[in-house]
């Protein structure tokens, strides 16, 4: 199950639903702990994949490559310039990039049925396309630890309403 909670937005004064992150970071061992449970590998093996993993994708995305995990997607690098650009491309240069970050694509598959009636296939995407139940993360009581799952939001700071 995955929470919300509604806040209020102060540019069109409408409630809104948001989802929010609930308890503690699920950690490296928890993950591991769970694929050998679910594998024949033991949680060593596995948390040692795991903490190889960012090293090894980090090297081939330094590479100019992106990274896919075949039912999870794809990873590669962006970056983001300083100014307001150059007026010629010979003045461009790497000194005038200021930050990276690692972006994500969820891995798309098709299946029939769905979608257009043109194509008869529908878009699935990893990680996003489950059954979520939603849950009013005001129906946990007050001792919850929560924070906000939506980094990107410019909007005015979010009214939460309380019980």
């Amino acid at each position: 199950m995955a929470f919300f909670k509604k806040v209020f937005k102060q540019l069109n004064r409408k409630w809104y639903p948001q989802s929010v992150l609930v308890g503690s970071t699920v950690t490296t061992d928890q993950i591991a702990k769970r694929l050998a449970a679910e594998s024949t590998v033991s949680p060593a093996d596995v948390k040692a994949v795991l903490e190889a993993l960012s090293g090894v994708m980090g090297d081939y995305m330094a590479q100019g490559r992106s990274v896919k995990l075949d039912g999870i997607g794809s990873f590669f690098f962006q970056s983001s310039a300083t100014g307001n650009g150059k007026d010629k491309a010979e003045d461009v240069s790497a000194s005038d990039i200021n930050g990276v970050k690692v972006r994500f694509i969820p891995e798309t598959t098709y299946k029939r049925g769905g979608g257009s009636a043109k194509k008869g296939r529908r878009a699935t995407r990893a990680l996003t396309d489950v059954d979520i139940e939603w849950i009013d993360v005001a129906t946990l009581g007050v001792n919850v630890a929560v924070s906000d799952n939506d980094s990107n939001s410019n909007d005015d700071e979010p009214i939460v309403e309380r019980p």
